[in-house]
């Protein structure tokens, strides 16, 4: 689809080749123009209100890009208009808001159309431009082109472009503004890119009559409206691509966690079940010691529950599902990452929406203790518990076993139950917006910059918890639609 800065370079083209408005017969040519146009540059000559110039080159038939009307004709920008190349007064004599004259350098205070007023004058001006000149940019951003409404000093970013003939100023600025790419592309400089007086002088552009010039201005200017209403619509379809693709994702997502991606089977496992087989499990942890005795997490409500689930579904906490959450430690890191037998501790930036960046670390001083629980490994569930708003609980799991990485007091690791839980599921859920609305609801801290979520609210958060088959038929679709959060 055709944008809108496309849309105005088209019809300009248009403008340019004698394709937007009807050629009448009856009137003066371009040729009769350029004629009056030189009477009048020799006239302000002789009275010394204009510089006399060389002589410019003929055009070649190599210079001319397309066809134009027969009663138009192809001239150099310096043969029909007067140039004015700015100089910068020296700067003991540019003020701010003092006496003098309008200064301006540059592109500063360019509107769409026509120059704002700028603050800075000068006592001691050096090139001055008329109201009704054009402005055209000849240092980065070269090509951009604006109207002075007044008289003002320019410096050196600048050069006046003065229409003779009775040629409408607005015309000027609509000619420049379609043969921008011709500037831009003759343009030098390493530091920053600038074109000459020559380069402006000898640009090769095509001088329709004068009639026929204002009609092009009128359907110009009839044009404007649509083309700025096309601009809204195209900016407002814009927007609305960038977000379709994560809004797509949380609705698929919600569709997920509500039952409705997959369907139910009537042999499946019903998670009242499954849920008694991981307190089970969790029981005989404890007796053996490998996992710590849990808090009672209290019982949820009617109030706490945003929308139905199947039958087959139960309603728990996180921490119902999970044995534990483990944080990290951060020392005082050096800022690189951690090579070769070095070991490093992950930022919250290792986390990302789905997959894990094992490159994001800091090399842990030398003397730090280690414990086996801050150890990452292959298939950890991790989520971001603090940092700025937009990167807390964001969740991932790694999927292959990161050298000698270890959590961050900003990351936690999510302990499950192999084969009673579906890992990816609970990524999933986590990152529905059912479960944000709880994510959101429990960060704590003043500032957007900063903000945190406690190990013992995340093991508060509801989640909708299906039967473990119906858990993997989930994780297999949200996998086959939502390819961009598959890990890499």
């Amino acid at each position: 689809m055709m944008t809108a800065e496309q849309l105005k370079a088209s019809i300009l083209q248009m403008a340019m080749q004698g394709k937007l408005v009807e050629q009448r017969p009856e009137e003066e040519t371009g040729e009769e123009l350029y004629k009056e146009i030189q009477a009048e540059k020799k006239k302000l000559i002789k009275e010394g209100k204009i510089k006399n110039q060389k002589p410019l080159s003929d055009i070649s038939e190599a210079e001319i890009p397309f066809d134009i009307p027969d009663t138009w004709k192809w001239v150099r920008l310096g043969d029909i208009t007067e140039l004015i190349m700015g100089q910068s007064p020296k700067g003991e004599n540019v003020f701010e808001g003092g006496q003098g004259i309008e200064f301006h350098q540059g592109k500063i205070h360019f509107s769409d159309d026509y120059l704002l007023e700028s603050t800075l004058t000068t006592n001691a001006p050096t090139k001055i431009v008329e109201s009704n000149t054009v402005l055209l940019c000849v240092r980065a951003p070269v090509g951009t082109v604006n109207i002075t409404p007044r008289t003002i000093c320019i410096g050196r970013g600048l050069c006046g472009v003065r229409v003779f003939g009775g040629m409408d100023p607005y015309f000027m600025l609509n000619w420049l503004r379609a043969i921008k790419d011709s500037f831009v592309k003759k343009a030098t400089g390493t530091t920053f890119i600038a074109i000459t007086g020559k380069v402006v002088e000898e640009e090769v552009i095509p001088l329709p009559p004068l009639a026929e010039q204002k009609r092009i201005v009128a359907k110009i200017e009839e044009l404007m409206p649509f083309m700025e209403q096309y601009a809204a619509a195209n900016t407002k379809l814009n927007t609305l691509n960038a977000s379709f693709p994560e809004m797509m994702k949380k609705s698929i997502l919600q569709e997920a966690v509500q039952g409705k991606l997959v369907p139910q089977d009537p042999n499946d496992e019903p998670a009242s079940v499954l849920l008694k087989k991981i307190a089970e499990e969790k029981k005989r942890l404890i007796k053996e010691g490998k996992i710590k005795k849990q808090k009672p997490l209290p019982e949820i409500t009617e109030d706490e529950i945003p929308f139905d689930i199947p039958e087959s579904w139960e309603w728990v906490r996180l921490g119902t599902v999970i044995t534990d959450t483990e944080a990290g430690k951060s020392p005082q890191c050096k800022n690189r990452p951690a090579k070769n037998e070095e070991w490093g501790v992950i930022k919250t930036t290792a986390i990302q929406d789905g997959y894990f960046l094992k490159e994001e670390n800091k090399v842990l001083p030398e003397g730090f203790e280690i414990k086996e629980a801050q150890i990452i490994h292959a298939e950890d569930l991790l989520i971001t518990r603090a940092g700025p708003q937009n990167r807390t609980g964001i969740t991932c799991i790694v999927e292959e076993e990161p050298e000698r990485l270890i959590l961050s007091d900003k990351t936690v690791r999510l302990a499950y139950l192999k084969g009673l839980v579906n890992h990816k599921y609970l990524m999933y859920v986590i990152k529905s917006p059912a479960v944000q609305s709880f994510v959101s609801a429990t960060k704590s801290g003043m500032a957007a910059s900063q903000v945190n979520i406690s190990q013992d609210k995340m093991k508060l958060f509801i989640i909708p918890l299906p039967p473990l088959e119906e858990q993997d038929r989930i994780v297999t679709a949200l996998d086959r639609v939502l390819p961009e959060l598959r890990f890499k």
